[in-house]
């Protein structure tokens, strides 16, 4: 490579940016003056109607309009995912609008709705436009903080890595169990067979494992009696079943923070079909009863 391409290279990597900063701001700016001249607006044109600015006022159906439009441009990013573009619309261009263009929506909608709430199919669409916002945010501090936790903590060792220790180590006090008698042979044996990595959804996530074997079995093995020929063969066996129960930490914590990277889109995107339905059924009892 000349040296050129070495230098170029270095720049693009000092000048790397995430979607949140994304050509300085730009969208975030974009949004922003987005929601403040909204807001001018809704007050200054309150100031010339008969009854305060509604859903069904001149101004709510400008407010509307661009909110649902929003919406349905924004529940695209998984088709536009799939499409791979440079530039002005690139991907890292689309998150970015996708995010700052969201938020601005909490100022937009609620503008439109004039802050008239009810039991109704209106006010239902937009609890369910709040959640889907609040799960994307969820999903921005994931996305931003977890890959971060997910390198510190695995640091030079892979997921496969991860996996051949645990069975090296299986292998290992297999190999100790030998000389024991039939108890702790059985003891070996739980700590072996009955390894659990990730668990349960919610236990995945939680990080709680307190019916972990290795746990137990480690805690059986040093109340075992270290004397005899078998007490240099506990000693051994105990030291394996801590690194078993290190490893095991280290795999769990990786499986929590995968999970927890993943975990808000199992509330994002059903809640976005709904709050697609949900805006549909708003727009057509808003016409049907104009």
């Amino acid at each position: 490579m000349t040296q050129t391409g070495v230098q170029s290279g270095r720049v693009r990597q000092r000048t790397h940016e995430g979607f949140l900063r994304h050509k300085g701001f730009r969208w975030a700016i974009v949004a922003t003056g987005l929601c403040v001249a909204s807001i001018g607006v809704y007050f200054f044109a309150a100031q010339g109607l008969m009854e305060p600015p509604s859903g069904g006022s001149w101004l709510g159906y400008i407010l509307g309009t661009m909110s649902a439009g929003l919406i349905v441009w924004l529940a695209c990013l998984g088709v536009r995912k799939r499409a791979v573009s440079d530039g002005y619309y690139s991907l890292k261009a689309w998150v970015s609008a996708h995010v700052y263009l969201g938020l601005s929506l909490t100022v937009l909608a609620t503008l439109h709705t004039g802050f008239q709430f009810g039991w109704n199919v209106h006010t239902l669409a937009y609890a369910l436009m709040m959640l889907v916002i609040a799960s994307g945010g969820f999903g921005i501090w994931a996305y931003t903080v977890m890959p971060h936790r997910l390198s510190a903590n695995r640091g030079e060792i892979t997921r496969r890595q991860m996996l051949d220790t645990l069975e090296s180590l299986d292998a290992q006090l297999q190999e100790a169990a030998q000389p024991l008698d039939r108890a702790g042979a059985a003891i070996v044996r739980h700590c072996v067979e009955d390894t659990q990595i990730g668990g349960a959804f919610w236990q995945r996530l939680s990080g709680d494992y307190g019916d972990c074997a290795t746990k137990q079995s480690l805690d059986r093995i040093r109340t075992l009696s270290r004397t005899g020929a078998s007490g240099e063969v506990l000693v051994k066996i105990e030291e394996l079943m801590q690194q078993k129960a290190d490893a095991l930490a280290l795999a769990r914590r990786q499986i929590r923070i995968t999970g927890l990277l993943e975990v808000w889109l199992f509330v994002h995107i059903p809640a976005t079909f709904a709050l697609l339905a949900a805006l549909i059924a708003h727009i057509v009892s808003v016409f049907a009863y104009w």
